[in-house]
């Protein structure tokens, strides 16, 4: 393969291994941690099975500290495709919000309606996941906690907002270089097929011409 093909092939690579990412990856996103009051929040919480290619079922738990408490309350379980709120103060106000089943279980994200001030404080997400192999089980777990604060409105800091920016430009800047990188390849094999078909039809002029004199001479000498 030439180097004008590898060239091309290259950012061709790229794009499908970035569409790769964004159909059906996961992507281990932090919690936000701060809620407003009288409004709807989501608390977070994805935990990535590594090994896509093993079976695996998985449950998710949740528990509560509030901030004028010293020991966690169990909050909410979910497993077998059915939750299970625990703590009364979270009674017809606590949804599932993450995945639908169990098999693939990753995202193990609630809903809580209507946060309160007496929401405020840390939350605890444990997943628990059973890898089944041929001939044994694998029990893996991952704990994940989020500090919440509820205010009377959403203060985004300024870091924050900076840095969602620069995410979108980085992505967009990206794929601004790699159609740059693909117009340039093609331009380029372009030019040099262009010069290859010059020099075959120089050569075969050349050919052409010799063979020509050649047949004169003969000529010539009979």
């Amino acid at each position: 393969m030439s180097a004008e093909h590898e060239l091309l092939l290259l950012p061709l690579a790229l794009l499908v291994l970035q569409a790769s990412l964004c159909h059906g990856a996961c992507v281990e996103v932090d919690s936000d941690t701060e809620a407003v009051a009288s409004e709807g929040f989501k608390l977070g919480c994805i935990s990535c099975k590594m090994r896509g290619e093993v079976p695996a079922t998985a449950t998710v738990k949740w528990y509560f500290k509030a901030s004028d408490e010293l020991d966690f309350s169990h909050l909410y379980s979910y497993g077998d495709q059915m939750g299970d709120i625990i703590d009364p103060r979270f009674y017809e106000r606590l949804y599932w919000n993450g995945s639908k089943h169990t098999r693939d279980l990753q995202d193990g994200s609630i809903y809580i309606l209507n946060m309160t001030y007496n929401d405020t404080g840390t939350y605890q997400c444990i997943f628990n996941r059973v890898l089944m192999y041929p001939n044994y089980e694998f029990q893996t777990n991952t704990s994940k906690t989020i500090v919440i604060n509820v205010v009377p409105r959403l203060t985004r800091g300024m870091a924050s907002i900076l840095s969602e920016v620069m995410m979108y430009v980085s992505i967009i800047g990206l794929q601004f270089w790699l159609l740059v990188e693909m117009i340039y390849c093609y331009r380029k094999i372009s030019v040099a097929g262009e010069e290859a078909l010059r020099e075959s039809a120089a050569e075969y002029l050349a050919i052409a011409s010799e063979s020509k004199d050649n047949c004169a001479g003969v000529q010539v000498a009979e």
